[in-house]
């Protein structure tokens, strides 16, 4: 319905922010990402917008970023996967890490963020892994990511740490002993098991 909205940033919450617009305070929800990077109460802000029309609710979900809320359309997609549940992945990663996540097949990483289980885990990676590595999210907010899913294990292994937030020296690290002859997923899935010990 409304593609963004653009405005005075007029308050910050918990799980949402307002937005003043032409005399109109929109209350939009959003992910922890947005809140930490959407500025100072009284700034100007432009936020992406998705209207979430249920039987009980009809809310505006809003992120800073095309990247943001493209991935967020892409979650809802995934049948059992609500707006808040969408949102709770957003919060608990970056776009970048999420993309890692789904590309690379790492249910763990995904159930870090609440609310998402191991079987809603399952079907994310399932349902989105080969639309995150070829569409154009990639391509405009996450390039790190298309290496990754077209790549051979090695040095592409370290990157993809990297883009997670790992230092070079933890990503070295926990290669160190990871069979570098099985495909790229299972190389960064292992690594991802020594780090999290």
């Amino acid at each position: 319905m409304f593609y963004y909205i653009s405005g005075t940033l007029a308050k910050k919450a918990e799980n949402f922010l307002v937005v003043d617009a032409g005399g109109i305070g929109y209350k939009i929800f959003t992910s922890a990402t947005t809140l930490q990077t959407c500025g100072n109460t009284g700034s100007e802000i432009k936020v992406y917008t998705y209207m979430n029309i249920g039987e009980m609710a009809c809310d505006l979900y809003g992120f800073l970023t095309e990247e943001e809320i493209g991935m967020f359309t892409k979650l809802i997609s995934v049948s059992g996967v609500g707006a808040k549940a969408a949102t709770a992945l957003l919060s608990a990663m970056n776009t970048s890490a999420l993309a890692l996540a789904i590309v690379t097949g790492d249910q763990k990483m995904l159930t870090r963020a609440n609310g998402i289980g191991p079987k809603a885990a399952q079907r994310i990676i399932l349902e989105l892994k080969d639309k995150i590595g070829n569409d154009e999210f990639i391509a405009k907010g996450a390039p790190e990511i298309a290496a990754v899913a077209q790549s051979n294990p090695s040095d592409e292994a370290v990157e993809a740490l990297l883009v997670l937030g790992y230092s070079m020296a933890d990503a070295k690290s926990a290669l160190v002993g990871v069979d570098q002859n099985q495909d790229l997923e299972f190389v960064i899935r292992d690594a991802l098991k020594k780090l999290a010990r």
